[in-house]
């Protein structure tokens, strides 16, 4: 009996997919004003925020694979509401410190916690969707998927923003409980996991899949060099650093505009217009590092948006027929570790040198990853 006989197509179940794949990024999302906001309340010093969100995403990246490898002779729904669970109960756990006033250390303790399982939590909640969805759907999905994403990383830090001045507390306690919400919603695919084969097969990597991951690292340091340098970008200008906005806006609108553009198109592209994608996103990192204008600045950062939900979605889908089919859990934790990995580059290039060359350099990678797509004869 196929997959699609054990699991009929459900558009009830794929909403409740995508709904989950836009929850389950809210505590990155509005992390990092709730967690300043916490930070200054115990410490008066937002630094505690960013060493708290340090430590979330270094997690994710140490544990992406090992959790996934781990949970693997589970069924994938049980495997990722098991995950959420415990991140969940971390969250909470940093709330109640907060609330206590407990030392910091053991918030920054906590953070780490819940961060060491989102990397596992996003490969399974992507391996879930092919039990739901037909292969000629998984674009349009995936498109849908990714304008959620984007808007849920728009909204999740206004939502923090205003929590956080009633409380802090209340701030970290509604993230939680927003990001927990995938365990409740998401479908329950059988007992199958790994497509029915047999755990511990097949090679996690390849020359190929090397390939894909260098892209969405390249691509997650690119667009964390906007997000993460706004600031300074508007005072390169001579503008006030709340005019940040006039780069982060643009970014986040024209990828919304991208992800609908993938959804409605709903076709996997072909290997020249991804490679034209990976150009476009290279001469939009180019025209931010030049800072020519402040026009010329935002055009970079739209050119830079426009393209980030396809090629996303182009790497989700080619990893998909890269990877052995029970190891996709794992594959798909790599690739969001590849992204965080990307804006952890991103962080230390802005931290360890002038705004200027830390463009270039990110520009330079960004080069560098669509040269080796278009070298690359395998897809």
């Amino acid at each position: 009996m196929s997959l699609s006989e054990r699991v009929p197509y459900s558009r009830w179940k794929l909403a409740r997919w995508v709904i989950s794949t836009a929850t389950l990024n809210v505590p990155q999302a509005g992390g990092p004003i709730a967690f300043s906001l916490v930070a200054l309340a115990l410490m008066h010093d937002t630094r505690g925020g960013a060493a708290m969100m340090l430590a979330m995403t270094l997690a994710q990246v140490a544990g992406a694979v090992p959790l996934a490898r781990l949970a693997r002779r589970l069924p994938v729904a049980t495997c990722l509401r098991l995950l959420i669970g415990f991140r969940t109960l971390a969250l909470l756990g940093i709330a109640f410190a907060a609330w206590r006033e407990a030392s910091f250390v053991w918030l920054i303790v906590l953070a780490a916690v819940a961060g060491s399982v989102n990397g596992a939590a996003h490969g399974f909640l992507r391996a879930v969707l092919n039990h739901l969805a037909a292969a000629s759907q998984l674009p349009r999905a995936l498109g849908i998927a990714a304008t959620l994403n984007e808007l849920t990383f728009v909204l999740a830090p206004v939502a923090a923003s205003g929590l956080g001045s009633i409380s802090p507390v209340i701030a970290v306690l509604v993230l939680a409980l927003l990001g927990a919400l995938p365990a409740l919603l998401v479908p329950d695919v059988g007992s199958i996991h790994g497509d029915g084969v047999r755990h511990g097969e097949g090679r996690l990597l390849s020359r190929a899949i090397a390939v894909w991951l260098l892209c969405a690292l390249a691509g997650g340091a690119t667009v964390a060099s906007i997000e993460i340098g706004s600031v300074a970008l508007a005072l390169h200008f001579g503008h006030e650093p709340a005019l940040a906005i006039l780069f982060t806006v643009p970014l986040c609108l024209s990828s919304v505009a991208g992800g609908i553009w993938t959804s409605v198109r709903n076709r996997r592209a072909s290997r020249p217009i991804v490679l034209a994608q990976l150009c476009v996103m290279a001469l939009g990192s180019a025209l931010v590092a030049l800072s020519i204008s402040l026009t010329t600045t935002i055009i970079g950062a739209v050119l830079i948006g426009c393209v980030l939900a396809p090629l996303s979605t182009y790497y989700s889908l080619t990893l998909d027929t890269l990877a052995p089919p029970q190891r996709r859990p794992e594959i798909f934790a790599l690739l969001r570790t590849a992204n965080a990995s990307g804006v952890i580059v991103a962080s230390g290039v802005l931290t360890v040198t002038p705004l200027p060359l830390a463009l270039v350099v990110i520009t330079a990678l960004m080069t560098m990853a669509a040269l080796t797509v278009a070298l690359h004869r395998r897809p």
